[in-house]
């Protein structure tokens, strides 16, 4: 393997602590064309299509059948919801704002010795060059953010296979620090909470509350994955800060893909049969999406809310997901400073003693250079031109 360099280093820079947020991704345009590239890293990614023993069946249905029927009606659905929070992807629009929050909340614990970034599993900005371009502002030390609050397979640790693929292909690597998840963080549980309640104060109690979550294929489950067992713990602790009963709310899970069975009960079945049973009054949160999204706005806000109110549903709702709310950010922030614990660049760290013993470092250093020039030469030092040493 041919590792990746990074000789820009100089003696006496100031090393930073970079922060990674990430999440899943989206195209960059609401096009059939742009969808085809996305669509096609999303579903090649194994951790999300785990392939039959013959993979080159599953190669043949993506790339001779779904990459050329899916990206137009994706295309159809994306149009829908592009600009809903700004001039773009709702994804990416939310991002930015999540970590310009996140940063305002987390830079004064570092006194200007940390660097941000925001990358994507799939399309743009990717994960390798968020990673690059934190490497060019000389971070040291890495903590990523997965903003997946509940761990899965197919999503978070995606997501390290993507970031660790990027730094084994460097050759300085930096400390590194990986948040897995956060179902239970007292923090996210209260925002959800708050949501709720200011969702409610203005559209009423409902006669259900549903927590929808993105599904995932049953074997996943049956094969160890805790997803399922984590979206049910956010929920109970959401129902416990909110005092509801086990009849107030139900889990459901959304967003199926392909023909196998998915864990259950479905969203969009469960929403179908509630009015026949005297349920006509519903809200909906999906607490697993940091960030509105297609699968929030166009399937859970306009095409559950068709399925509820055809079958006699009378009042239906969406509570938005957590997005840039101060109560969400401040959380994000408080994970990351959790997880930079017992590094020397948080709090109480000296700035003047180490700028001063970096001018001593760097001072030896050109010491040791230039004896060793007096001694050898420059043609022995530097047989390919001068760089620096270290």
């Amino acid at each position: 393997m041919h590792y990746k360099n990074f000789t820009a280093y100089q003696h006496g820079t100031e090393p930073a602590v970079g922060v990674l947020l990430t999440n899943l991704g989206t195209p960059d345009a609401p096009t059939k064309a742009a969808l085809k590239p996305y669509l096609k890293e999303f579903l090649e990614d194994p951790r999300v299509v785990e392939p039959p023993p013959a993979r080159w069946l599953w190669k043949l249905i993506l790339n001779a059948i779904i990459l050329n029927t899916r990206p137009a009606k994706s295309a159809e659905a994306y149009q829908e919801v592009w600009g809903h929070y700004g001039d773009g992807s709702p994804l990416l629009d939310i991002g930015n704002k999540q970590l310009e929050a996140v940063k305002t909340s987390v830079s004064q614990h570092f006194q200007g010795r940390v660097e941000f970034a925001l990358g994507m599993r799939y399309g743009n900005p990717s994960i390798p060059d968020a990673l690059k371009s934190l490497q060019e502002r000389h971070v040291q030390k890495l903590v990523v953010l997965p903003m997946y609050p509940q761990y899965a397979g197919a999503t978070t640790a995606s997501t390290f296979d993507a970031v660790t693929d990027e730094l084994r292909q460097w050759r300085w690597v930096p400390e590194f620090r990986f948040i897995k998840s956060y179902h239970k963080h007292p923090g996210y549980i209260k925002a959800l909470a708050n949501s709720i309640r200011e969702h409610q104060a203005e559209h009423g109690q409902p006669d259900l509350l549903v927590m929808s979550y993105h599904g995932i294929p049953q074997r996943y489950y049956n094969n160890g994955d805790p997803y399922a067992c984590e979206c049910r713990a956010t929920s109970r602790l959401v129902a416990e800060e909110l005092g509801l009963s086990e009849d107030d709310y139900l889990v459901s899970f959304q967003s199926l893909f392909g023909k196998e069975e998915w864990i259950k009960p479905y969203t969009d079945a469960t929403l179908k049969g509630l009015p026949e049973k005297g349920i006509k009054h519903v809200q909906v949160i999906c607490p697993g999406f940091s960030a509105d999204c297609l699968e929030t706005i166009e399937e859970i806000d306009q095409e559950n809310r068709e399925y509820f109110e055809e079958a006699g549903g009378e009042q239906y709702s969406y509570i938005p997901a957590l997005n840039f709310r101060e109560d969400h950010t401040d959380m994000l922030a408080e994970l990351v400073l959790q997880h930079t614990q017992g590094w020397p660049e948080r709090d109480g760290f000296d700035a003047e003693a180490a700028k001063a013993e970096r001018a001593t470092q760097a001072r030896r250093a050109q010491e040791v250079e230039q004896s060793l020039l007096d001694e050898f030469g420059e043609e022995i030092i530097y047989p390919q031109g001068k760089k620096h040493l270290g």
